[in-house]
């Protein structure tokens, strides 16, 4: 099997390249070289990504493509590269895509046929995880949950029952709001982690239960400041087996009134349990 080229390819090319979430020095020599190398960057904020240029001396000329102009611009970008150019997708920080702008470029891109390459480096999600101490075989990305509060609980209650670790991003506005919340639907004890900052200068990895990190997040405005990873350990199995067991209760009371997906649905939110595992109990024990 052929060995692929690391770098720009003059039949044109998509390079997805993950950048620093936080030390420019973390970007790599491949990453680096891609850079200076395409014939064009598309940067989520190309006044921002300037900084980071400017330290690794890449002097690549800049287009943004950020979540409001991303359909468009695509369509050009795309044109491009069919022409034979090759174009570097960066976001703000860390990688494309998760949690930022590019998916359409990306399926685009793929679409007409273009070569689209990854150029792996640095995501806030894994690197919190790998600093946490909380399983990591399983987990699960959630991203930013809602902005206002019932929403965000709302969101939570679909999760209370899930086994692998959870991850989360969040913003210096909302994570006591956030934490509170995750108190409320998961309970105090369950265990968490909260990264702030990772690799800057006020990195800080707190670990402990959701209200004992609740009430120190809460209390010390330096803990409010910056960018958050918040991680929570997945549901324990007497955890999933006791709100089964809820759900099946309630849903029996529903039933008798509601259609079997309506029941199911509202004792799922209820109780935390699977929505999908009380419809099947549900289903089997019609069968019997």
């Amino acid at each position: 099997m052929a060995r692929q080229d690391d770098t720009p390819a003059a039949g044109g090319k998509l390079f997805v390249v993950a950048t620093p979430i936080g030390n420019l020095d973390d970007l790599s020599p491949r990453a680096r070289a891609t850079l200076s190398q395409a014939d064009l960057i598309a940067a989520e904020d190309t006044r921002h990504s300037a900084a980071l240029l400017r330290h690794h001396g890449i002097a690549t000329r800049c287009v943004a493509l950020h979540e409001h102009n991303e359909r468009e611009a695509s369509v050009e970008l795309v044109r491009r590269m069919q022409a034979g150019a090759s174009i570097a997708l960066i976001s703000d920080a860390g990688t494309p895509l998760v949690s930022d702008p590019g998916y359409r470029l990306v399926r685009a891109a793929r679409a007409a046929g273009v070569a689209v390459s990854p150029v792996p480096g640095a995501c806030a999600a894994i690197a919190a995880l790998s600093a946490a101490g909380l399983p990591s075989d399983r987990f699960v990305f959630e991203g930013f949950l809602p902005t206002k509060s019932a929403a965000r609980r709302a969101a939570l209650q679909t999760l209370r029952g899930e086994t692998r670790t959870l991850i989360f991003y969040e913003s210096s506005h909302r994570i006591v709001e956030t934490l509170q919340d995750l108190v409320a639907e998961f309970g105090g004890e369950r265990e968490a982690v909260v990264a702030r900052e990772l690799t800057k200068q006020f990195e800080t990895v707190l670990d402990g239960t959701l209200a004992q990190l609740s009430l120190r997040v809460a209390g010390d405005a330096d803990q409010q400041r910056g960018e958050f990873v918040v991680l929570v350990a997945g549901a324990g199995d007497d955890d999933a087996a006791a709100k089964l067991a809820a759900g099946r209760r309630v849903y029996t009371i529903l039933s008798t009134e509601l259609p079997p997906s309506r029941a199911a649905k509202l004792a799922a939110e209820i109780t935390g349990a699977s929505r999908k595992a009380l419809y099947d109990a549900s289903a089997a024990s019609s069968e019997e």
